[in-house]
């Protein structure tokens, strides 16, 4: 079954994004003819996906790489000690999964919506120190990375996960920005979010992530930190098989829907990828904890985490990749970099060209899909 949802997502985007290039080929075609680098000539096909992904493994930090299309895994790489039942640390991209746990929550009820606030949620902290402005930093804020506290990323991590209540060092951050305008990433604001989810739901993250979506997929959480008072951290140091990545992946490609059942609703979904600027310069390609960018041509969603982990989805290509790299705590940006140019410049010609010759194109083009 080809499933088409996302797609026509990202035609409406075309309307409204503001952090991708203009001067992109129309995607309503298909055609990505002008994307330098491209030979009109020879077909990409003509070399075995398998082998264009096995050739990654010249970028010394990969793991994995995985890439599916039309919903099934077409290649799929380990190097190094890495295997297929082996859990890896994803990292940041958990933060993506995170907001779509958000999303079930307010689907199942047990949340009202973005508009709820810090207040609601931490009543005795606001009790004890008393600050509207942080009071009233909504839930929609901590998606999108615009609670205006200061950040415990980075340079400020090692302080936060050792402090001895990681919430309350969080709340404690001063101000460096406004809400819901000035973004700043930071994991501490993704913590509380996890934190809202327990509180609201009477269930601890994982136990929730379980119930309504883990479980009916068949994804093993394989290793989760938590703080010190329990609560599993949010955004952060999330393990699971590769496979299991391509399912998330895959999850939001079909809007929400998972073999038949919907386990998220399609609206929050399409919400969740739109891109939300800050009034600061930063970030302006960040929608609720997911990424986008222009790649090789096409639309790309993608879930990020720190040392090169990565869920991408291509809705025009209804193709889903995963990466994951040895993690050696830092950002390899030059890596970053190739990863990109070599996904961008071998393995989407290679989908685009399979899409192609996939039945008629102009039969399921873009323009025709869901909206």
């Amino acid at each position: 079954m080809i499933l088409i949802g996302m797609a026509g997502v990202f035609i409406f985007l075309l309307t409204v994004e503001k952090g991708l290039e203009t001067d992109r080929p129309d995607l309503n075609s298909g055609s990505v003819e002008n994307v330098p680098g491209r030979d009109a000539e020879i077909s990409p096909l003509a070399t075995p996906i398998g082998q264009i992904t096995a050739s990654f493994g010249e970028l010394e930090p990969i793991s994995s790489l995985l890439v599916s299309q039309h919903s099934e895994i077409i290649a799929e790489e380990y190097f190094g000690s890495m295997r297929a039942d082996r859990g890896h640390n994803i990292k940041s991209a958990s933060k993506s999964i995170l907001s779509i746990l958000t999303g079930i929550a307010i689907d199942q009820g047990y949340l009202e919506g973005t508009h709820q606030t810090l207040e609601e949620f931490f009543p005795d902290y606001f009790a004890n120190n008393p600050d509207s402005v942080k009071a009233g930093i909504t839930i929609e804020d901590l998606l999108t990375m615009r609670s205006g506290l200061a950040s415990t990323s980075r340079s400020n991590y090692g302080r936060w996960v050792t402090s001895p209540n990681w919430i309350e060092y969080v709340l404690d951050r001063p101000l460096q920005g406004t809400p819901g305008e000035d973004r700043i990433y930071s994991t501490g604001t993704t913590h509380l979010l996890a934190v809202i989810l327990h509180k609201a739901t009477g269930m601890n993250t994982l136990q929730f992530a379980n119930k309504y979506l883990f479980d009916t997929m068949e994804i093993q959480v394989t290793g989760w930190d938590r703080d010190p008072q329990g609560y599993y951290l949010g955004g952060n140091n999330m393990a699971m098989r590769p496979r299991d990545m391509i399912k998330i992946g895959q999850l939001m490609m079909d809007v929400g829907e998972y073999e038949g059942e919907q386990l998220v609703s399609r609206e929050w979904l399409v919400s969740s990828v739109i891109p939300v600027t800050g009034r600061r310069a930063g970030i302006d390609d960040y929608g609720y904890l997911w990424f986008t960018r222009s790649a090789g041509g096409y639309h790309m969603v993608y879930a990020f985490g720190n040392g090169g982990q990565y869920i991408m989805i291509l809705p025009e290509l209804e193709a889903v990749i995963s990466v994951t790299t040895f993690n050696n705590g830092t950002s390899d940006w030059d890596y970053r970099r190739q990863l990109f140019n070599r996904i961008d410049r071998e393995i989407i010609p290679w989908l685009e060209a399979s899409w192609k010759t996939d039945g008629d194109p102009q039969s399921e083009s873009p323009d025709h899909r869901f909206t």
